[in-house]
């Protein structure tokens, strides 16, 4: 069992990392690759998110199949709150100032990607 969750835990962080990945403007790994801090707080928000989701999906369900469809619907739901991020911020464009290295930002993607996950984590349960 717990090798089954680990399997399905390592494919679903790969699969939603692509998805954050064709969403945002700027490629997260070519970023991070040339030092860009702020990149790198944020996809480190998502990957903690995506994990913490996971975490409480398989704590709360009874098998592999049903961990794994309540974690599709959490991350669905951070996706979700990406986009809102974005949207909440006319003045600037969030992708834009962490592409520019703007740690700030960064700092504050992160926050919002690690304690949305706590929240839709607990209403997972």
């Amino acid at each position: 069992m717990v090798l089954g969750f680990f399997s399905v835990a390592i494919m679903e962080l790969l699969v939603f990392l692509a998805c954050f990945e064709l969403v945002t403007k700027y490629k997260c790994w070519s970023e991070i690759r040339k030092g860009n801090v702020a990149v790198a707080m944020a996809t480190g928000g998502k990957i903690f998110g995506i994990c913490n989701v996971l975490r409480f999906c398989i704590q709360a369900k009874s098998s592999v199949y049903d961990a794994m469809t309540w974690s599709i619907v959490g991350f669905i739901l951070l996706l979700v709150a990406y986009f809102l991020f974005e949207f909440l911020t006319p003045v600037f464009s969030i992708d834009r100032e962490i592409e520019a290295d703007n740690r700030a930002v960064g700092l504050i993607s992160m926050i919002i990607s690690v304690s949305l996950s706590f929240v839709i984590g607990a209403s997972i349960i």
